[in-house]
């Protein structure tokens, strides 16, 4: 039995009877809080700066777990500070080699720009790691049901990065719909106040010469298309552009949307439709840059009723800072959402409103608010006994109970609901890209052929009405970057 399995198996018991022999588990030999190196998970960091710099430092729960592995494609930025936190951990700029080289790694963090999410993750689940994959899991639809599949297929424990799934206060809103205190919701309103990164402008030019040393640019790019050092997108502004991100849905809708689908239980959504936000830096014609995200968006998704609310449903997603009007039964001076109104979920009911805010770390601020005047408020501030609600260390405590263990059918979002949930996050965005479709007319002008509403066939991930949409169901792949 090789050295992991050996370990895995060991994290499963306890204490072990033997021959009339009691075998003291080997934490109280080594005094509270001690856990032999046996008992360890082996874990490693792809993309090891920004939001990874947490998500490895939480996995390994202050020391508990061993990390041994670190990939970034440039150690000189905030990738550093992992570097410093875990200096016994081999460094790598290729996850590739990393994980064919490190035969013992359990588990792989991965928090790299959106676009490498899916290529990451599919090679270390196939080489069967436990995955934690920032949000949103992947770049396009069809990765995201490749991964939820995957992931059944290979047996392993997988956990999406949109940690609010962990909050214990969104047991309140689940509570409030499923003891029907607003009665059928009809309506979700979603709001940002998202892109906080330049958008709907466009892109900087190409210019190799000013690359940084520390920046391995080709693996950068991993599956985007070849093209050189482009300044301003490495290490946070890509998110703007469809090569690399997922605009403000991907940023936050899978901490946003999060809480309807889970609280009411959504599936794939029947059709999607938008509008977006327009640049005018000529007169009458506004500017055309459909390979970036809209500055402002609205996005209308519809759902068949479910199980938990005996209603259709239409939700709005609206984003650049635009947020719905102002319901009634909530008093003008109150915020809708969260502070300021700058981001919010709005459920709205036979018998009332549910208000929550963003679903990340900061504070729900869950409100019950109904017609017939009675109210009901989660607290204004939250404790937190652990970082992001134990959001990894729940993750991480399934890796070692295994997979369809309860530890792991315990996870929040696991790929089974992950899946789905990024699936519908993004088709707002394959709605956008669609609206952005055009075809040169005779008289030299264009017609934009595609903004109309979009039937979807969630079961085969298609657009039933207009063919061209579908390409946005996944990408084209650099070569060597296909999954």
């Amino acid at each position: 039995m090789n050295s992991k399995k050996s370990r895995r198996n060991f994290i499963k018991k306890s204490s072990v009877f033997g021959a009339g022999v009691f075998v003291v588990p080997r934490n109280v030999l080594g005094g509270a809080g001690y856990t032999a190196p046996s008992d360890q998970l082996n874990l490693a960091a792809i993309g090891s700066g920004g939001k990874g710099i947490s998500d490895i430092y939480n996995s390994s729960v202050n020391g508990r777990e061993r990390v041994v592995s670190l990939c970034d494609v440039d150690f000189s930025g905030s990738a550093s500070n992992s570097v410093k936190r875990f200096p016994k951990a081999t460094l790598y700029s290729d996850f590739r080699k990393m994980l064919d080289n490190e035969k013992d790694i359990d588990a792989v963090t991965i928090s790299t720009p959106d676009h490498v999410h899916g290529s990451a993750a599919v090679y270390a689940m196939e080489r069967d790691k436990h995955v934690y994959v920032q949000k949103p899991i992947t770049h396009n639809i069809r990765e995201a049901r490749l991964l939820t599949t995957l992931a059944r297929k290979q047996k392993v424990v997988t956990q999406m990065g949109n940690q609010g799934g962990s909050n214990p206060l969104l047991k309140m809103v689940q509570n409030w719909v499923d003891s029907g205190k607003v009665g059928k919701i009809s309506e979700v309103k979603v709001w940002t106040n998202r892109p906080v990164w330049p958008q709907g402008v466009k892109m900087s030019a190409p210019n190799a010469s000013l690359k940084p040393d520390s920046l391995d640019w080709n693996l950068w790019l991993g599956p985007a298309s070849e093209k050189p050092y482009t300044p301003n997108l490495h290490p946070f502004n890509w998110r703007g552009w469809w090569e690399y991100g997922t605009g403000a849905l991907g940023d936050v809708g899978c901490h946003l949307i999060d809480i309807p689908f889970r609280t009411l239980g959504l599936k794939y959504p029947k059709d999607a439709e938008c509008s977006v936000g327009s640049v005018f830096t000529k007169m009458w014609n506004p500017d055309y840059l459909p390979e970036g995200c809209p500055p402002s968006s609205l996005i209308t998704l519809n759902f068949d009723s479910t199980k938990k609310n005996d209603s259709p449903i239409q939700l709005t997603w609206t984003d650049g800072g635009i947020r719905p009007p102002h319901p009634d039964i909530i008093p003008p001076n109150s915020d809708i959402g969260g502070p300021g109104s700058g981001n919010g979920v709005l459920m709205i009911g036979e018998k009332g409103i549910i208000s929550t805010n963003i679903n990340d770390s900061s504070p729900l601020t869950p409100k019950l608010y109904l017609y017939n005047g009675e109210t009901e408020f989660g607290p204004e501030k939250e404790e937190m006994p652990e970082p992001e609600y134990g959001h990894q260390r729940k993750w991480v405590d399934a890796c070692k109970a295994g997979f369809n263990s309860k530890e792991h059918l315990d996870l929040t979002s696991s790929f089974d609901y992950a899946g789905p949930m990024t699936e519908t996050v993004l088709m707002g965005n394959l709605a956008i890209r669609s609206y952005m479709l055009r075809k040169e007319n005779t008289s030299g002008g264009f017609d934009f052929f595609a903004r109309k509403k979009l039937l979807w066939d969630g079961d085969n991930m298609r657009i039933t009405n207009l063919e061209e949409a579908n390409q946005f169901v996944t990408r084209k792949y650099r070569s060597g970057w296909e999954i």
